[in-house]
């Protein structure tokens, strides 16, 4: 086969194989996407721009990411696909020209305590070589630096067969060195019960001694089984039991007993109360349940390895005076310098790479963060930027990358580094796929997507396609709006009182003095890691009077919808109940009313192993989830089915007057509209719901909450332009209402409409946590003396 010259002439004909220049999707119909078809260009990069709940998500990570991802897992075995994710073929006509997709998005990372920032990243890993080679003394090989391996030593004899041969009993130990702490379990931190809070020693048994929610009732079992045990006596006072009774009483081993001819398990109240309650995720208890766990259990730091999770042993063996424990508790830009220090030949690959890890957590902003940060208590945006570590040296090249609002928790002076990571990754030959709102990244991209022109149904289909230019001269809402500058008020409301903070020193706060002005829209600002989720959530007392509405996320299955996470599915039920003199119960698709076919979840589930599983509508209901009786049950003519399927602005009407009034229903959809979800379905599967429809449907629920001051963390996460109007209506009207509303947030039209201004800074980490200024927007703009101060200057126009 002979080679064709290279010349420096120009090819006449374009190559076969670089005619594949676009991402074609055609007839695109995940969730609400209307059977749209675009082109995207490969190797450059592209925003996707809308209001929240417009489809972006839907057509960036739900067809494009997923469907590359699915054909990747196709490319093996069957035994391998088996122990893979199974994933379903998107609902699209065609998509062509698929490269390999790296999603990068903002969920949040595993909330085990064992999981942290190095653990995520292999820093940790690399750390552990590191002083297995070189740390003295010498303990083990690397797991002897890991806080999740506990030491394992075993001996005893073991059976081995050879072939024909009779079995031969041989003795063998085995050892296996751990870093784990024994006490705290790598955990940093041990549990405490108050047992006050599990019962009042002044009583018996018989008198109802329990303080636990749902165990007052005398006949209740669980009760029972303690007062009927034999272990104590029913009818002392539990603080004169003996040493004996008490320790059965507290920490008894499981045991057989007979309550009114029962046979049922007795054991002590400690590990009753650990696997009744401790064991499950707090966020999926119910509030009050939540309420009691807060207080009767308190978290300390271990005694033992004093919050480091690792034994004495790893904590002895150093390198340049420093243990794994104390590089791990270094902020990272600190160890990065700390590991140049280390010259040692012989690991010299291993300390390039581990460099490389460290320099690339300072160049995208993390440097702040040190390796044994939880990573449950990353922010959504540090989370994701956290994800991009391991992208950021790659090699590889024509990938596409996909990521959501990677400006999120970004201060304005963080959007540009963040911007020229994004360029980086394109220039290196990579296809780059943004979902975003801030006018600061829809600048720099090669090819913009606007989807809308609304949200949910009246949203997924392309509104505008082309040129930054094309989009700022379009009549499509993004277009209108990517110019809009918030004013400073002319006239700030005054506060009368303040909550007063003196010598805050919550994580890196320095000794902190504050008042918080209350009666006013106070906002908190500052760089990313200066100190303000420190300040507001380690500060302030969390005394009833303070609703706090966090980044945590929503938590639900495809059965939680609007209308079971925010309550208003109770006044329904009883609402339909009534009006048709039958049990509320009937009209809960998890409960009496379900569809017996498909158990109330209106799709029939098929498992097909390593094939992706299938889904179709359930025949018997039609997909309603209800049986068939329940239907005939009318409120206002509508059934069951049929109010769940109401958008939320239709349910408020319907609920608001005539033969459907209830009260309790329509004041939770009123506040459902208030928050800009009036275009929602109640009984939407909150699965399908984007980040920004969340965050605000929790907003909506807290917005009942009795409190008089409220505290929002970044409220404006996943907002388009238009919606941060709507927003901005909100927080005024909850202030005029007598509410206080403290808000942390970095979008410049929040705090220019601000009535007080507290900045943080003038750093991250240990070059922030000091209050660099306080006062009105204005006073801010004309100081100019902090980085937020320059930033709201050239947003205002100043």
């Amino acid at each position: 086969m002979s080679t064709a010259k290279r010349t420096g002439a120009p090819s006449p004909e374009l190559h076969a194989a670089d005619s594949h220049d676009l991402i074609r999707v055609h007839g695109a119909r995940v969730n609400n996407l209307k059977d749209i078809s675009i082109e995207i260009p490969k190797r450059r990069l592209t925003v996707f721009t809308g209001v929240s709940g417009s489809g972006k998500s839907s057509l960036v990570f739900d067809t494009i990411a997923a469907e590359s991802q699915r054909l990747i897992n196709e490319t093996y075995s069957a035994f391998v696909q088996g122990f893979m994710p199974t994933l379903a073929r998107p609902e699209v006509d065609v998509l062509d020209g698929l490269t390999t997709a790296i999603s990068v998005d903002q969920r949040r990372m595993g909330g085990d305590p064992r999981s942290t920032v190095g653990t995520a990243t292999d820093a940790n890993a690399m750390l552990r070589i590191l002083f297995s080679r070189l740390g003295k003394p010498h303990i083990g090989p690397p797991s002897a630096y890991s806080f999740n391996t506990a030491s394992v030593h075993a001996s005893g004899g073991i059976t081995v067969e050879r072939g024909a041969a009779k079995t031969k009993t041989v003795k063998a130990t085995f050892n296996r060195t751990g870093g784990m702490c024994t006490r705290c379990e790598g955990r940093g931190s041990v549990s405490d019960i108050d047992l006050t809070q599990l019962y009042d020693d002044s009583k018996s048994l018989a008198e109802g001694a329990f303080t636990i929610p749902g165990w007052k009732s005398d006949s209740q079992w669980t009760v029972q089984v303690y007062a009927q045990s034999g272990f104590v006596d029913p009818d002392k006072p539990i603080r004169q039991y003996t040493k004996k009774e008490l320790r059965d009483f507290l920490y008894g081993e499981p045991v057989k007993v007979k309550v009114n001819g029962v046979n049922l398990t007795y054991e002590g109240l400690i590990p009753k109360i650990q696997k009744s309650f401790l064991s499950k995720d707090k966020e999926s208890l119910q509030p009050h349940i939540r309420a009691f766990v807060e207080r009767a259990v308190t978290f300390t730091v271990c005694p033992e390895c004093e919050g480091t999770r690792l034994t004495e042993g790893a904590r002895s063996s150093k390198i340049n005076r420093k243990s794994i424990a104390d590089a791990c508790a270094m902020e990272i830009r600190d160890l990065a310098e700390w590991v140049r220090g280390v010259k040692e030949p012989s690991v010299a690959p291993l300390l390039t790479a581990l460099q490389q890890t460290l320099d690339s957590f300072v160049q995208i902003g993390l440097g702040y963060l040190s390796l044994d940060r939880a990573s449950g208590t990353l922010s959504g945006g540090e989370a994701q930027r956290v994800k991009m570590i391991r992208h950021l040296g790659s090699s590889l090249t024509d990938v596409t990358y996909v990521f959501d609002e990677p400006t999120a928790g970004l201060h304005p002076h963080d959007i540009q580094r963040m911007n020229n990571l994004l360029l980086q990754l394109r220039d290196k030959g990579n296809t780059v796929l943004v979902v975003e709102h801030k006018p600061e990244v829809i600048a720099i991209a090669d090819h913009v997507v606007d989807l809308g022109p609304g949200a949910g149904t009246a949203g997924g289909t392309v509104c505008f396609e082309g040129t930054v230019q094309g989009l700022q001269g379009s009549d499509t809402i993004t277009g209108r709006h990517l110019d809009d500058r918030a004013s400073l008020k002319e006239e700030v409301r005054k506060s009368t009182r303040a909550l007063e903070i003196r010598g805050a020193t919550a994580n890196n706060l320095q000794g902190v003095d504050v008042d918080i002005p209350l009666g006013v829209l106070s906002v908190i600002t500052g760089v990313a890691g200066s100190g303000k989720s420190s300040l507001v959530h380690g500060s302030i007392p969390t005394d009833e009077g303070v609703v706090s509405i966090d980044q945590s996320p929503i938590r639900g299955s495809r059965r939680s919808n609007p209308a079971t996470y925010t309550g208003l599915l109770d006044p329904i039920r009883k609402a339909f109940a009534k009006a048709n003199d039958v049990k509320p119960a009937l009209f809960s698709a998890n409960s009496e009313g379900a569809c017996p076919t498909c158990n109330g979840a209106g799709v029939i589930y098929s498992d097909l192993g390593m094939m992706a599983g299938t889904a179709t509508t359930c025949e018997d209901c039609g997909g309603k989830r209800f049986d068939a009786s329940v239907l005939e049950y009318r409120l206002g003519g509508r059934d069951i089915s049929e109010v769940l399927a109401m958008p939320v602005t239709e349910a408020e009407e319907f609920f608001g007057s005539g033969e459907a009034h209830t009260p309790a229903a329509h004041k939770i959809l009123e506040r459902l509209a208030d928050v800009g979800l009036g275009y929602l379905t109640i009984g939407q599967p909150l699965t399908t719901l984007s980040g920004g429809e969340r965050q605000r449907l929790k907003l909506a629920t807290h917005m009942g909450d009795k409190g008089g001051v409220y505290v929002l963390d970044e409220p404006t996460t996943g907002l388009h332009l238009a919606d941060v109007e709507q927003l901005l209506g909100l927080l005024d009207r909850l202030v005029d209402s007598g509410k206080s509303v403290i808000v942390i947030e970095h979008h410049q039209a929040v705090m220019a409409h601000a009535d007080w201004i507290i900045d943080l800074g003038p750093g991250a980490g240990h070059d922030g946590g000091r209050l660099v200024f306080e006062g009105t927007p204005a006073d801010l703009v004309a100081a100019r003396s902090t980085l937020t101060g320059e930033h709201l200057a050239a947003y205002v126009g100043g």
